[in-house]
Formats: structure tokens, C-alpha cells, sequence
């Protein structure tokens, strides 16, 4: 399962990265932090952008306060605690009714362990921004270096925010050739940050969210990280991601009657500024994530005689099951469930007054929605579909 890319060396020496084989791709080294914040800070449309945030102050307080406060941050890691921990906590105190971490199945006592965090995708920007603040509350000594599609790079302050946040780029609409290399170094960049840098790294199982819930792990990211070496000296970790409530919902159900409508619909960049948007200042109830069995405890059960293809397929099938098993259910989940099939079978899950405040929830987010022929059966549908699947997943992997 190995491979070689030209000009490409497979494990760098570690503080390998200025003028190394992974710059196009890599978040920024602490020697390029103070740098890259004073950019952030000089760009103007950074600025309107914190204006929103803290409109009350002038420019050249907030910028000075900003000075100050970067005082002592070396690292990305420095930055994420002193900046990027305090917002999203605040995320999670103002929209969501609570964030659990359930890391129960890792081992106990490896905190020197590294991970990669293979998981289902429900928010562009939170699912690692939450990750990184609930490892480092249960005691982990870093966060997680997450992978960003260029095509949400929209704004050079952007991408330079996400890579003094740990992210490394991932590169998109690319020929068949370019989606090779490109595949080829990403992976090997993976190898090099878990096993050199010893960082963890979160990546979506699948390219986009999957807008009906239904979770299914995409082969070609398992065929990725395998390309730059062993699957195994990543320590992979199936990652369950539940929310009570997808504030994008509508937004999703949205898309859906927009490709029916028009197969040939796609999201503007506007579009995905409204997904991040929407995801991070929405209404998310309450909220878990839950560490499956890391796959080195079982993967050796898998057989190795398989066609490429067909282990890649099995390999992926058991992290689906990992990850169906570990969603928390919430009475929406099945009360969704009850609606779409016109039963009353599920009742033990959930009260009237549940069904009465997920009902005028439904009715709230069709509302929002303001396309031309809007199909109000056809979005309840797709919506209520987005809140069964996470049970019907759960009950096939029981």
C-alpha cells in the first residue's frame, strides 16, 4: 500500500518546513506566527470582519489589544489556547445546551499517544474547533491539526487564520494527475505530523458533509492516508459526532430541492460563507463526541488476502460500524423516524411535549427557506431523513 512521489521525501527530518517538501500545504511553524499575525491584523477585510466582533472599539485599540494579547504565543498551539479556546467555549455556553467527550475506549494513561481522528462531518468549522477544546479539558497535552478544503480559503486572512490554527490545506477541483500528487502529499504530510511532529490529526471521512446524516466513510480517504505509509503508525480513531440539532439543516434540505429543481446547481462561495456562518452562531442543542475502538485493536481481524479494493471496502464498512455505534440519540432522532413512516412505534423515546417542540422546530426551519417553488413536503422530508438516519445507523450497527 505504499507508493513514492517525485521530489517528495517520505518522513522529513523533524523542524523540516521552511523551504521543505510540504510548504504549499502546511499550517505555519512558530517561526513564521509573528509574521503571519501581523498580516492578519494589517488586512482590512480582517478588520471589518472584527469590527463586527467588537464594534465599539477603534481601529487602533483593537489592533493594540490584539498586540497585547499575542504577547508570549510561540506556536499554533499557543494561539489556539489563548485565542481560539475562549471563542469557542463561548460557542459552546451561548449556542449549544452542552458539549460531552467520551473517550473512554483510548488508552488509559497514553496521553503520549497521537491520533487520527477519522470522523463523521456535521459543521465545516466546529467539529475539530470543539475536538481541540475538549482534548485539551480532558487532559491531552495538544490538539488536532485538521485538513481545509482551498475552496473555503476564500480571503487571504482566512487562510492565514486557519493556518496559524493548525490547518493544512487540501486542494480541490484538480485533474485526475493533480488530485494524484496532491492526494500523495497530503498523505504524506499526515504520516509526518503524527509520527515526527507528534501531533494529532482530526480529517472528515468523507470530502463534504453528508447532507441526509447518513454517515458512510468515503474509500478513497482510507486509500489516501495509506499512500504515504503504513495505516497503522497512525493510530486511527473512529470519532461519532452528534448534534441534537443541525442549525443547516434547512440550508441542507435547501441544496436538495435546488439540485432536484436543477441537476446542474451548484453552491456559490456566498453559499458556503452562509453554511460556516449559520453552523457556528446556530442553535445546535446538545452535543457529543464519542471515541470509537481505535482501528489498531481490530483491524488485524480484517483479511490482508483481499483484492486492494475489497479490504479498503471492509476497512471502511468497520469504521462506519464504529462510528454508528457511538452516536448519542436524542428525541428527535426518533421522533423523525415516527413522522417519516406515519407510526407511533418509538413513543418510549420521547414525550408529547418532545414531538410538540420538534414540530415547531421544523416549522421554524422550513420557514427560513426562500427559494422559488419551494416543495414544503419534499424539505420536511429530507429534513426529518437527516434526523432518522443517525437511528437507523445506530440500530444496523448493534
Amino acid at each position: 500500500m505504499e507508493n513514492s512521489l517525485d521530489n517528495v521525501t517520505k518522513h522529513p527530518s523533524p523542524g523540516e518546513g521552511l523551504g521543505g517538501p510540504f510548504d504549499e500545504i502546511r499550517p505555519y511553524e512558530a517561526e513564521e506566527m509573528q509574521q503571519a499575525f501581523e498580516e492578519l491584523i494589517s488586512d482590512r477585510q480582517f478588520n471589518v470582519m472584527m469590527k463586527g466582533f467588537a464594534p465599539w472599539l477603534p481601529k487602533s485599540p483593537r489592533n493594540g489589544l490584539l498586540r497585547l494579547a499575542f504577547k508570549g504565543v510561540k506556536t499554533p498551539l499557543d494561539f489556539q489556547k489563548r485565542f481560539m479556546k475562549p471563542i469557542v467555549n463561548y460557542i459552546i455556553r451561548k449556542h449549544t445546551d452542552g458539549c460531552k467527550f467520551n473517550h473512554d475506549l483510548l488508552p488509559d494513561g497514553k496521553f503520549d499517544d497521537r491520533y487520527t481522528f477519522v470522523s463523521n462531518h456535521r459543521d465545516i468549522v466546529l467539529d475539530s474547533a470543539f475536538l481541540d477544546v475538549m482534548l485539551i479539558k480532558a487532559g491531552y497535552p495538544t490538539t488536532v491539526e485538521i485538513g481545509i478544503g482551498d475552496n473555503l480559503l476564500i480571503y487571504p486572512w482566512i487562510k492565514r487564520l486557519v493556518r496559524m490554527n493548525k490547518a493544512f490545506t487540501v486542494r480541490r477541483g484538480l485533474t485526475a494527475h493533480e488530485m494524484l500528487r496532491s492526494s500523495m502529499l497530503m498523505s504524506q504530510y499526515i504520516h509526518y505530523a503524527v509520527t515526527q511532529k507528534r501531533e494529532n490529526i482530526w480529517i472528515a471521512q468523507r470530502e463534504g458533509r453528508a447532507k441526509d446524516s447518513d454517515d458512510r466513510t468515503q474509500e478513497s480517504v482510507l486509500k489516501m492516508l495509506a499512500m504515504g505509509g503504513e495505516l497503522r503508525e497512525l493510530n486511527i480513531v473512529p470519532l461519532t459526532i452528534s448534534y441534537e440539532y443541525d442549525p443547516c439543516d434547512y440550508l441542507k434540505a435547501q441544496e436538495f430541492q435546488l439540485k432536484r429543481d436543477d441537476p446542474s446547481f451548484k453552491k456559490s462561495r456566498q453559499d458556503d460563507l452562509d453554511n460556516m456562518k449559520t453552523g457556528i452562531f446556530g442553535y445546535k442543542g446538545r452535543v457529543s463526541y464519542h471515541c470509537g475502538t481505535p482501528v489498531n485493536t481490530w483491524v488485524d481481524q480484517l483479511d490482508t488476502s483481499l483484492p486492494k479494493n475489497e479490504y479498503f471496502t471492509a476497512l471502511a464498512q468497520r469504521i462506519d460500524r464504529e462510528i454508528h455505534r457511538g452516536y448519542l440519540l436524542y428525541p428527535c432522532n426518533y421522533i423523525a423516524a415516527d413522522l417519516l413512516e406515519g407510526k407511533n412505534s418509538r413513543t418510549e423515546h420521547y414525550t408529547k411535549a418532545d414531538t410538540e417542540r420538534f414540530e415547531k422546530y421544523l416549522t421554524g426551519q422550513i420557514a427560513k427557506i426562500t427559494i422559488p417553488n419551494k416543495d414544503v413536503p419534499y424539505l420536511r422530508e429530507r429534513i426529518l431523513t437527516m434526523y432518522a438516519n443517525p437511528l437507523y445507523n445506530y440500530i444496523a450497527a448493534q
